[in-house]
């Protein structure tokens, strides 16, 4: 084989296929080959089994990731954002803002908090989005006000 100081490890393929393709193949092989830290032990033994699937030499622990490299920039937020806690927390907010049910929602946490003996009053509550909410059937709505109130009145008899 020639010289390949230049190329690397694309210096296999001489002159065929174009400079473009080698040098990508190139970037794509040194992803695949640098150490990473296995995620359980932490010790760099991780080897590629095959596209995406990752295995410790140490501890034995296979786990998934991009398709070169253990630990996608993508993989990596999502660690932080769930090391935070912060992402489940704004996810749920969005998802009460966006909801039909929300009046329904705030009125069961009022009667939580209030005390079950005590009457609530369902106000309806707008959500604030950009998008159009499609509003649920009133008779689905209706049936879950009647629900709820029916929970409240056997709550009362039964604390009596």
């Amino acid at each position: 084989m020639g010289h390949t100081k230049k190329v690397g490890t694309a210096g296999r393929f001489g002159s065929r296929y174009g400079r473009g393709i080698r040098k990508r193949i190139v970037k794509v092989e040194t992803r695949q080959k640098t150490l990473v830290a296995c995620p359980s032990c932490g010790f760099k033994k991780i080897k590629r089994e095959a596209a995406g699937l990752y295995l410790c030499g140490k501890c034995g622990v296979k786990f998934t990731g991009g398709a070169y490299e253990a630990e996608t920039l993508t993989g990596k937020t999502i660690k932080k954002m769930v090391a935070q806690k912060s992402f489940a927390a704004t996810e749920l907010q969005d998802l009460q803002k966006e909801s039909s049910y929300a009046d329904i929602e705030k009125a069961v946490e009022k009667a939580m908090d209030a005390g079950i003996g005590e009457e609530i009053s369902i106000e309806p509550v707008e959500a604030k989005t950009k998008r159009k909410v499609k509003t649920k059937k009133p008779k689905v709505k209706e049936k879950l006000e009647a629900n709820l109130e029916k929970d409240l009145e056997e709550a009362e008899e039964g604390k009596e």
